[in-house]
């Protein structure tokens, strides 16, 4: 099990790029502009409410490894930001995305004097500004920047959820959850808005008072003149180097330009005819949609999926090494041969020939269904195969082999939808069927685990059936695994299937294949007899080589895949 974990975590550490590193800062630091959203909405009850608020979200966010993971998020997160501007060279959808790069380039620039005023003040002079002292500058001292923290208000925000938006899409639950995230992604803003200017306006109405302002603009919470000359003069230095940094990463694109034309142009053919000549250093899929050419990519190039992979054709021994992200994702679908390639990820350097393995005719499902394209989600893969179906239909008519088939595959169909799975494809005397469509790991897991064991007892009524017709009696093998997968709408204009793409599609498979070698009726991956919560010891245990896969894999072979039911319902039965 140890070696188990440890596959995972390795596995897990090469999915890592520069793209989920972003991503994974500016969730902290969503989380952080929630908490600070919900404190501006209490200044809808009072300043008060506002005040005593702020000491638990201070409390939490100052705790030092929170603070050092807050700040390390931001500054990783704008230094990413930067980068983007000077790396991404074309944008996949041409509005959303360069308006979430934009807003995100501005929060730092719009942020830096409240930033300065408040956490450098505090560290330098040992201020001790809250939302008293905040509100009376931005609504009697310096009234223009209602305007600018009501802007960074919203240009975050919006940031933000663009930024999720993304990511949250190609999840299953993205479309039930979809009117409710709505809902709060406009309510959120809107009360802090409201708690912002309700409070703005009772901080202007106390400030005449004498002793309201002896108690809340002393010289040790809001600083001497010398003191704010101080924090101004810093915060001018930092927003003149970061706005440096950004000119910086414009000029560099600029000279990127220059020098990629000076060093040559290649030439990328797309197999079907079709050539562009484009600079060296453009990805595949940049200069796709660079010339408008339709090109699969369902995540966006952002190499979350594999949908944009293409074969090259001919010598690739000459191309760039993949990244550790690219080689990642190619693995988890299996593709080890070399000559496949991420298109978002692939940056040649010289004349390239390939062909689309995803055609983007696919991608037309989209105006009908689109929460069948591109979903990606953990689903339990099962493959069923007949044995014997070669000889069967050497022995009997060719209308009697058919209708055969068709009773097997009826009964494998019964069970799996019975089970609350989904038959997905019939490949010949073969079938696919997924679990998880809408539920659990757990429960699909477990679902599975019910429908061979219920496989086996209908394949055994229908030997009993056709006994009298039959040499011998109908054999089977089941591949069960689970894991993430891709789910759409896959095929060309009116030719289209909804099914699962993945590496656990592959493996299981593949282990119904195993199930000769093995000599038994079902073999469980490691993965779903665990999510399942089987005993340890309820089933024997093997160390398997799968094709297309360089690591090992622990697996569970069934002999009889009846026995299944008993071990499902003694884990319920615990369970309750």
């Amino acid at each position: 099990m140890a070696r188990f974990s440890w596959q995972q975590l390795t596995r897990f550490v090469r999915g890592i790029g520069v793209r989920q590193v972003r991503f994974a800062c500016g969730l902290v630091l969503f989380s952080y502009l929630i908490s600070h959203f919900l404190n501006h909405a209490l200044g809808n009850i009072s300043i008060e409410a506002m005040t005593a608020g702020i000491y638990y979200h201070i409390a939490f966010w100052q705790f030092p490894p929170v603070a050092i993971l807050l700040y390390a998020s931001a500054f990783v997160h704008s230094g990413l930001g930067i980068w983007a501007l000077y790396q991404r060279r074309q944008f996949r959808w041409r509005a959303i995305e360069p308006l979430q790069l934009v807003l995100g380039l501005s929060i730092p620039a719009l942020i830096i004097a409240h930033i300065v005023g408040v956490r450098v003040g505090e560290a330098l002079f040992g201020h001790e500004k809250h939302y008293p002292q905040e509100l009376y500058a931005f609504w009697v001292v310096w009234p223009y920047r209602i305007w600018t923290m009501s802007a960074v208000l919203v240009i975050a925000w919006t940031h933000g959820c663009i930024g999720l938006y993304f990511w949250l899409r190609m999840k299953a639950f993205y479309r039930r959850a979809a009117p409710f995230l709505l809902a709060a992604a406009v309510l959120v803003p809107t009360l802090a808005l409201l708690g912002f200017y309700q409070a703005g306006r009772s901080v202007v109405a106390d400030s005449d008072d004498a002793e309201w302002r002896t108690n809340n603009l002393s010289q040790a919470q809001v600083g001497t003149p010398a003191q704010q000359q101080v924090l101004d003069e810093i915060a001018d230095d930092l927003l003149i180097f970061y706005l440096g940094l950004v000119g910086l990463a414009l000029l560099a694109r600029g000279a990127r330009a220059i020098n990629e034309r000076r060093g040559g142009m290649i030439n990328l053919s797309y197999g079907n005819g079709r050539t562009v000549r484009v600079p060296k250093g453009l990805s595949v899929l940049e200069a796709s949609l660079r010339h408008n050419i339709p090109h699969a990519s369902v995540c966006g190039g952002r190499a979350r999926c594999s949908t944009c992979r293409v074969r090259v054709i001919g010598d690739h021994s000459g191309l760039p090494s993949p990244s550790q992200r690219e080689a990642f994702v190619l693995n988890r679908v299996g593709a080890t041969d070399p000559s496949i390639r991420l298109a978002c990820q692939l940056r040649p350097e010289t004349d390239l020939s390939f062909f689309q393995l995803f055609m983007p005719h696919a991608m037309a499902a989209h105006a009908s269904h689109p929460q069948r394209v591109g979903q990606e989600r953990y689903l339990v893969s099962m493959f069923v195969d007949m044995r014997g179906s070669t000889q069967l239909a050497e022995n009997q008519l060719p209308f009697d082999t058919v209708f055969i088939v068709n009773r097997f595959l009826g009964a494998v169909s019964a069970a799996v939808t019975q089970c609350g799975g989904q038959p997905n494809q019939f490949l010949g005397d073969g079938e696919l069927a997924l679990f998880g469509l809408s539920t659990s790991p757990q429960t699909a897991c477990r679902q599975a685990l019910r429908a061979a064991a219920m496989i086996s007892a209908n394949v055994d009524e229908l030997n009993q059936f056709l006994s009298h017709d039959l040499r011998e009696p109908i054999r089977f093998g089941i591949g069960i695994h689970g894991g993430e997968v891709i789910i759409g709408d896959i095929g060309y204009r009116d030719h289209m299937i909804f099914t699962a793409l993945g590496d656990a599609v592959n493996v299981a498979a593949r282990l119904q294949d195993m199930t000769k070698t093995l000599a038994c009726e079902a073999i469980v991956s490691e993965e779903v007899h665990a999510t399942a919560g089987l005993s340890a010891d309820a089933l024997p245990q093997h160390q398997v080589t799968i094709r297309g896969r360089s690591e090992p894999m622990m697996v569970r072979s069934v002999g009889r895949a009846s026995t299944l039911a008993t071990l499902v319902d003694d884990v319920d039965v615990v369970a309750a």
